[in-house]
């Protein structure tokens, strides 16, 4: 008897991230941003090596790497901390910048442009 779609689904992150449930790096966060470090492809599974792909074009951040690879997002990080834990891949950001936008910065950019007009 054939599995049905929705159980083969089930299956297929356990068998992803080798049964593992969690990154072994927790860094990752939905805006992590990761690039390639080490081009080299070899001995890879095939989602690793699509991950590699992706992250070719410049910096991806965990969310992205999850939609353009179609797994859940816990998934993905699993993959990418493989991937950043193999020299891989190099996180670039962790996460967004705490507290904003320099205010003095950009009120001396708006008094800027004011005196250009």
């Amino acid at each position: 008897m054939t599995p049905n779609r929705r159980e083969r689904a089930l299956v297929r992150p356990h068998v992803v991230t080798g049964g593992r449930a969690h990154p072994t790096r927790n860094t990752f966060d939905l805006v992590t941003l990761v690039t390639v470090a080490r081009d080299q492809v070899a001995g890879l599974s095939p989602e690793k090596r699509r991950a590699m792909e992706l992250c070719r074009g410049g910096a991806l951040s965990v969310a992205e790497a999850a939609a353009h690879l179609g797994l859940p997002v816990s998934v993905t990080k699993v993959l990418l901390s493989d991937l950043v834990d193999s020299g891989h891949l190099a996180v670039t950001s962790e996460s967004p910048a705490r507290g904003g936008p320099d205010l003095k910065l950009l009120k001396d950019v708006l008094d800027g442009l004011r005196a250009l007009v």
